[in-house]
């Protein structure tokens, strides 16, 4: 039996084609989201990857940000629901989830079942999310990739203490005339993302193990700032970006196996 489960964010669109409940046969990540074509991109490359048709999916769950947008889908569920049940699929042994997306971060708080017990989110200011090092990059001219690189390289991490990405772009301009050099404000921008994920996760209490998801993971500065911040080790979830699409396949399991 084959599921799909789609995850259109409001920054990338992702695709996860499940076997069984069991096994990933396709996962597709398209960097573009709610809006674009990527919703559509993500679904036709994983069905081509897969070499299954969309009449094959027992059934399908959309998630995220777009998720109503989704005309293929047979139900809308959450994704903090999502994020929950991927996460635990991936990592049993997580308690407490740092998400951070294109233009939101979460944290969530998971029982020994998988179960969602709180969860806080900071939905209405792009401040440590994605968006946030996507001005950060273009400002300080470090593609993005490159600046986990430059954060290692540090000596003396800049401050940047605005909650605003409009001020905080003044701010590290301000630090680039003076000859901060680059790495020094690359860490301070990772650090000031760390300290407003870890602010969402102290809401709740921080239980091990800590799971790290979200395309920012895929920073590796903005997860040893995190990781210092808690003062705990950060697992990062395997292809943290899919994780909400996993999770959405895995109810879209649960659905088709109620029905049959």
């Amino acid at each position: 039996m084959y599921t799909m489960g789609i995850d259109v964010g409001s920054a990338s669109s992702k695709v996860v084609i499940l076997e069984d409940g069991k096994e990933i046969v396709a996962a597709e990540v398209i960097q573009v989201g709610t809006g674009s074509t990527g919703p559509k991109r993500a679904l036709e490359q994983a069905l081509s990857k897969s070499g299954l048709e969309l009449e094959d999916m027992a059934k399908i769950v959309a998630t995220g940000y777009g998720r109503f947008a989704s005309e293929e889908a047979d139900k809308q569920i959450s994704e903090i629901s999502c994020h929950a049940k991927g996460i635990f699929f991936l990592v049993p042994t997580a308690r407490t989830i740092i998400d951070i997306g294109g233009q939101d971060a979460k944290a969530i708080r998971l029982d020994n079942r998988g179960g969602v017990k709180q969860f806080f989110m900071n939905d209405k200011c792009a401040a440590g999310t994605g968006r946030f090092l996507d001005v950060m990059s273009r400002v300080l001219e470090v593609e993005l990739s490159e600046m986990a690189e430059y954060d290692s390289r540090a000596t003396e991490p800049a401050t940047v203490s605005s909650t605003c990405t409009v001020f905080a772009e003044s701010e590290v301009i301000s630090q680039l005339s003076k000859g901060v050099a680059k790495e020094n404000i690359i860490a301070g921008v990772h650090q000031s993302v760390a300290s407003k994920a870890c602010g969402l996760a102290y809401r709740g209490g921080i239980e091990d193990d800590v799971v790290m998801c979200g395309g920012v993971a895929q920073n590796e500065g903005v997860v040893r700032a995190i990781s210092k911040e808690l003062k705990r080790p950060v697992i990062v979830a395997p292809n943290p970006q899919i994780t909400g699409a996993l999770g959405a396949a895995l109810f879209a399991y649960q659905e088709a196996k109620k029905e049959s």
